[in-house]
């Protein structure tokens, strides 16, 4: 499951529950009141993987998580408040794109990223960040929480 990003994951994830939304009658939400706040949350969770990413790019560091090796240990910007602001920021996008979508299989593509990045993802990228920055990291996951 590493030699696929969570982004072309959740691409997958919500490609598939598009197609049983409009295959199946599934009850939408009860009303447009969530439409809103989809796309707010939508939009908010792409602001905040441009912020993730520039703070990447300004460190000069690999954004490939199956890379051997990274520059630096990034703890700035949004790393400051969580270890995983990019898989935050996807999680927080897909459930945006559920409420906008308003239809119930697309609320298993949050649960699901969630799960995939937890289990998968994280760990391996916790095991590395180790072995590279030792002291630093464990100083680092002291004060940070994984996700918030």
């Amino acid at each position: 499951m590493l030699k696929l990003p969570p982004p072309i994951w959740m691409f997958i994830a919500l490609a598939l529950c598009g197609v049983a939304s409009a295959l199946y009658p599934w009850k939408a939400l009860a009303d447009l009141t969530w439409r809103w706040p989809g796309i707010a949350l939508t939009i908010a969770a792409f602001a905040f993987a441009l912020w993730w990413r520039m703070t990447f790019f300004f460190a000069k560091t690999e954004i490939n998580p199956t890379s051997s090796s990274n520059r630096v240990l990034v703890t700035a910007g949004p790393f400051a408040f969580t270890r995983n602001p990019m898989y935050l920021g996807l999680v927080l996008f897909s459930f945006g794109i559920a409420l906008w979508a308003g239809s119930w299989p697309m609320f298993l593509v949050p649960v699901f990223l969630f799960w995939l990045c937890n289990t998968v993802h994280i760990p391996f990228e916790e095991a590395k960040m180790q072995r590279q920055f030792p002291d630093a990291f464990a100083a680092y996951t002291a004060r940070v929480r994984r996700w918030i």
